[in-house]
């Protein structure tokens, strides 16, 4: 065979093999660089962009540099979908990250599920997004498993009883109330009353006097930063000084600055535990705000984790093949900065629950939940 055909070949072997001659190996991300998430999808991008930096420091996949391909999804399914396609068919990813809330994650979930693309969900909640099939995973909590976390800090760790529980009308907001109420009665927590209110509201007199009203022993209150800011200010303004424990959406400084001295002694379930003695948690606090200038965030861990995850996996897979990189994926065992990593048959994570609270105008260890029965996510 003439020197000429065998050299045409070579290209046609290498794929056969599952390797590519691509320059970079690319990684899909979707996150809201613009809108009303905008602050969270920075902290998520910069954690993810910090993963990068360092596995490319350290000889990228096999030799070569990773690409963290980005796109501003908005926090909207309209775009999300578009953008999912657009990863897919016209970058040629092999392994995507959503860096985004949950109903852009799940109309993502089912383009990449239907292509057969392994995506990773850093910490978008809901239930659905994992059940869009065997190709998506998640490294952060389900809703209804950081609620039920959320009922045994109140009924058991703090031994509070009367509880009101204010929810926000979203996929977020819902997840978590579900769980927190399905578990609230085994810690012998009575809810004497529920409110919702919807991600727009800025304005919360009528429920502070509602809830000044029934008197509780503590608030379950969903939100994120910006909601839960003007919320627990008005809280504290109307004269409710019980205790207020909230999620990982509250998880950001920018809560304390919108919240003030209100902040003070609120409580959250979250990823991230900043007092860490852990050698992976120190090392991405002290590159993170070396590399950014700001405060570490459960989004910004989360982008970082859920992109280790995909290094990882990539390594061990040694291919670009999708199928051999989803296995790698699912059969993961990493101690990332949120904690030691796994994943069940479902593609959910296992591991435990950090809890965190506002001291001195900063977020510090409060406790850790690791009751594996409580935190275990369905299996299908």
């Amino acid at each position: 065979m003439k020197l000429k055909n065998i050299l045409s070949l070579i290209p046609a072997l290498f794929m056969f093999f599952g390797i590519t001659w691509a320059d970079t190996v690319k990684v899909g991300f979707n996150v809201p660089l613009t809108g009303f998430a905008a602050a969270d999808g920075e902290s998520a991008l910069n954690g993810a962009k910090l993963a990068v930096k360092q596995a490319n420091a350290t000889g990228g996949i096999n030799g070569k540099q990773i690409e963290l391909v980005i796109y501003d999804d908005q926090a909207s399914p309209k775009e999300a979908v578009p953008i999912a396609n657009r990863l897919i068919e016209k970058d040629g990813v092999k392994v995507a990250v959503s860096g985004s809330y949950s109903g852009s994650t799940r109309a993502a979930a089912g383009v990449f599920q239907a292509a057969g693309i392994p995506y990773i969900s850093a910490f978008a909640i809901h239930p659905g997004i994992t059940r869009a099939g065997k190709y998506v995973f998640r490294t952060s909590f389900m809703g209804e498993v950081q609620g039920r976390a959320g009922a045994l800090l109140i009924g058991q760790t703090l031994q509070l009883k009367r509880v009101v529980v204010i929810t926000l009308k979203n996929d977020f907001g819902k997840s978590l109330a579900a769980g927190f109420k399905a578990e609230a009665a085994n810690f012998g927590i009575e809810i004497i009353n529920e409110y919702e209110y919807s991600i727009r509201d800025r304005q919360f007199g009528p429920i502070v006097a509602k809830v000044r009203a029934d008197k509780p022993d503590a608030i379950y209150a969903s939100g994120y930063f910006f909601t839960a800011g003007p919320l627990v200010n008005q809280l504290r303004s109307g004269g409710v000084t019980v205790p207020v424990i909230g999620q990982e959406g509250y998880d950001s400084e920018q809560f304390i600055k919108i919240a003030g001295a209100a902040s003070e002694g609120v409580i959250i379930t979250t990823s991230l535990d900043r007092d860490s003695n852990s050698p992976e948690t120190r090392s991405f606090i002290t590159e993170y705000e070396k590399l950014t200038g700001n405060k570490v965030d459960m989004v910004a861990a989360s982008g970082h984790t859920a992109l280790n995850v995909v290094i990882t996996a990539l390594r061990k897979a040694g291919t670009s093949n999708p199928e051999a990189i989803r296995n790698a994926i699912a059969q993961t065992q990493l101690t990332a900065a949120t904690g030691h990593i796994s994943f069940n048959a479902l593609g959910e994570v296992r591991k435990n629950v950090q809890v965190q609270i506002v001291r001195n105008g900063e977020w510090h260890y409060h406790s850790e939940i690791r009751d594996q029965k409580l935190l275990a996510p369905p299996e299908s």
